[in-house]
């Protein structure tokens, strides 16, 4: 019995031995609050599938190592490291290293209780029975040793890997950043390409246009053409608003005379509308008396007839119900005869002349049917016209009612309109004679301002030749109407003219656009090795692109007029004004981006130091005694940055570099801060980079221009004194002065 307990306490230790997941002592927790110890940073023990079985968790690490060699693209390992999980990786890892640390606990419980248990078997048991356990007991003890030493080795190798990964932040974000830089980047460089595109295109235009330039000369000339038209347009209107004014002043004078001559007109007429007054009364009277003559007729007329109708209505409905009540005692006569033919059907006494009597009255009972529903379908047609007709006539006399009322309406509507008018031109004679004085004081105004100063002349003579003047200008202004009526007809003309040009020119430049468009989507298209090459897809080209080519080129095509090539000229030269416009919006568009660029990263590095300062708070509060939290993924994310924060390295050389710069000069650090200014933008790299080349080529020009000038004086200086001696060598020779 007591080596049965033994053989138990054994088997309990092996079982320590091996990871299980029973119960965990107090002890353990110590345990494990030194491996948390031994791996900062490590959050607290959670629950996790992978606790009772290891060799999952080592396959489910095997990936880390994949992982580290996959960084040749950033999405895959972006997919790759969210798949991955590694923080629900780090919580498994800390459960399972609790769980190893409870079983640490568990094992050197049962170790010292299987010491107490064999101390006891030595008591108690004889010698002999020792002896035979003995090898059992041996064995069982190795085997426990090889246990125990293969789980510390897995324990060791654990505890490892487990130091190494607890700390790994999790680059999911960074890379999720990287990846959206990584966009943001490609989508700067098309735009990039786009603009060196349209910068190209530009620089083409600008070489092709170079040569059209002199046609300026002519767009300022035909400027000047439009403004002097316009200056003359302008003079015209004013002539032709003096000319109508002229015309509005002889048309009123007209206005006046015909005035004067309606009033003449006036009253007569004045006379022959009492006259017509009078005659339209007693017509009146004559109508109304003849309209209520044939009002009563009528009336009598309307009501015979609608009693003729109706009498003839109610003849045909008593026909129509006495004929249906016959069709209906024919349809009585019918059935009694039908069954009196089924009563008589069991009898058959001589069946053939009982049957044809009855089937004669029955054939001629259904004719006699079949007429009478004819005859009270006619009878019911009839009724239904005679309705029809009612109604017709009734719709009849309503509106010749309705249309003599209007007549009678519109005669005493004109009667009152001419009583009206009588009693307006009752005061004709104050109106004739205050018209004379008006007629007398005009002409005496006429004769005082237009007329000649002739008293002895009657007033008939001076009418006349008033007439005879005003006819003349009259004659005068209708042929200066006639002109300026054929002067706006050409004007008129010359606008429609000018309407289809623009027309023209409108439709040219939808056109030259589309073509334009052609020549952007060919620009992708293989371009041949040499200028002089021939293009090998001519037909992709539009007409008119092959026009200014060959035009440009100098080819045999012919000409074009001048008019096609001016709006040709205008064409082009808006459309380079509108790539113009569409470059600066985009480089000012590229422009803003990278400003954009520039306050995302400064804003980003500005949240990583506020949360590298939250972890440093965080790190003070946990430095109090009392119970710690669960760590935040957040703050393990940070953890690592505020190490190498803390790192004294780093510091030191920030603060040696910052010690260097202060003991620098005024001059040495202007130097070093516009150098950092000129690296650290692109601009500024190509102005200086450029500024220092036109530097370089001035000095060698200018040394160059100075080592020439001394050449040719030397070379001057040379020629001039061997001109000189040979001029003493041959002139002077056999002076004995020199």
């Amino acid at each position: 019995m007591l080596i049965k307990c033994y053989l138990n306490n054994y088997n309990g230790v092996i079982k320590a031995t091996l990871p299980s997941a029973d119960s965990v002592p107090c002890s353990s927790r110590c345990r494990a609050q030194q491996w948390r110890e031994s791996a900062p940073g490590v959050p607290a023990a959670r629950s996790s599938p992978l606790n009772s079985n290891p060799r999952a968790l080592y396959q489910h690490l095997i990936p880390v190592s994949i992982c580290l060699k996959m960084a040749a693209n950033a999405g895959s390992m972006f997919q790759y490291w969210k798949r991955f999980d590694l923080q629900q990786l780090q919580k498994e890892l800390d459960a399972t290293a609790t769980q190893l640390a409870n079983r640490q606990d568990e094992s050197e419980q049962s170790r010292k209780k299987l010491i107490d248990l064999s101390r006891e078997f030595k008591k108690n048991t004889p010698e002999d029975l020792r002896k035979q356990v003995a090898p059992l007991l041996k064995s069982f003890q190795g085997e426990i040793d090889a246990l125990s030493k293969r789980s510390k080795e897995a324990e060791a190798a654990f505890l490892n890997v487990y130091k190494k990964i607890i700390d790994v932040p999790d680059p999911v974000p960074v890379l999720e950043l990287a990846q959206q830089l990584q966009l943001k980047l490609q989508r700067m460089h098309d735009i990039e390409t786009e603009n060196t595109k349209l910068r190209e295109t530009l620089e083409d235009y600008n070489k092709e246009f170079a040569e059209v330039k002199n046609q300026e000369v002519t767009i300022k000339a035909l400027k000047e053409k439009i403004r002097e038209y316009e200056q003359s347009l302008k003079n015209q209107a004013e002539n032709l608003a003096q000319e109508k004014q002229l015309q509005l002043h002889n048309d009123y004078a007209e206005k006046e005379r015909k005035l004067q001559e309606s009033q003449d007109s006036m009253s007569s007429r004045l006379e022959e509308a009492e006259h017509k007054v009078q005659s339209l009364q007693s017509a009146l009277e004559t109508t109304q008396a003849e309209l209520f003559d044939l009002k009563t007729k009528y009336d009598e007329e309307s009501t015979a007839k609608y009693l003729i109708f109706l009498q003839c209505f109610s003849f045909s409905f008593q026909r129509a119900e006495a004929a249906q009540g016959e069709a209906e005692s024919l349809r009585e006569q019918l059935s009694l005869s039908n069954q009196s033919l089924q009563l008589s059907s069991p009898a058959k006494a001589d069946p053939n002349t009982e049957q044809a009597a009855e089937v004669a009255s029955h054939s001629s009972l259904e004719a006699e049917l079949r007429a009478k529903e004819r005859e009270t379908a006619q009878l019911v047609e009839d009724v239904q016209r005679l309705q029809a007709s009612l109604t017709k006539l009734r719709e009849t006399t309503s509106s010749q009612i309705t249309q003599l009322e209007d007549q009678l309406s519109s005669k005493t509507a004109i009667l009152k309109e001419l009583e009206e008018k009588l009693q307006k031109q009752a005061d004709y004679e104050e109106v004739k004679k205050e018209l004379s004085c008006s007629e007398i004081s005009r002409v005496n105004f006429c004769t005082t301002f237009s007329l000649p100063q002739d008293s002895s002349k009657p007033l008939e003579v001076l009418l006349l030749e008033r007439n005879r003047s005003l006819q003349s200008e009259s004659a005068a202004l209708r042929i200066a109407n006639t002109d300026l009526s054929g002067r706006y007809a050409q004007l008129q003309m010359e606008f429609s003219a000018a309407v289809r040009t623009s027309a023209e020119q409108k439709e040219l430049i939808l056109k030259l656009e589309h073509d334009l468009s052609t020549i952007q989507t060919m620009s992708s298209l293989p371009r041949p090795d040499a200028d002089g090459s021939e293009v090998s897809n001519m037909g992709n080209i539009p007409e008119p692109v092959k026009e200014a080519t060959a035009m440009f080129t100098g080819s045999s095509h012919p000409e074009l007029p001048p008019g096609q090539m001016d709006s040709l000229l205008s064409i082009i030269s808006s459309q380079r004004e509108r790539f113009r416009s569409r470059n600066q919006e985009l480089e000012a568009e590229n422009r803003s981006m990278q400003q954009t660029m520039q306050a995302l990263q400064s804003e980003l590095d500005s949240l990583r130091a506020d949360n590298i300062k939250l972890y440093e708070k965080i790190k003070f509060l946990q430095s109090y005694p009392g119970r710690a939290g669960g760590s935040d993924d957040t703050v393990m994310r940070y953890s690592s940055q505020y190490e190498e924060r803390l790192d004294p390295f780093a510091s030191f050389s920030k603060k040696e570099r910052q010690r260097r710069y202060l003991s620098l000069s005024p001059w040495d650090k202007a130097t070093l801060s516009l150098g950092r200014v000129i690296l650290s933008n692109k601009m500024a790299r190509t102005v200086a980079f450029f500024y220092t080349l036109f530097l370089h080529c001035l000095v060698f020009l200018v040394l160059y221009k100075t080592a020439w000038s001394e050449s040719i004086g030397r070379d001057c200086s040379a020629f001039c004194a061997k001109k000189y001696a040979d001029h003493l060598h041959r002139f002077h020779e056999n002076d004995q002065n020199l």
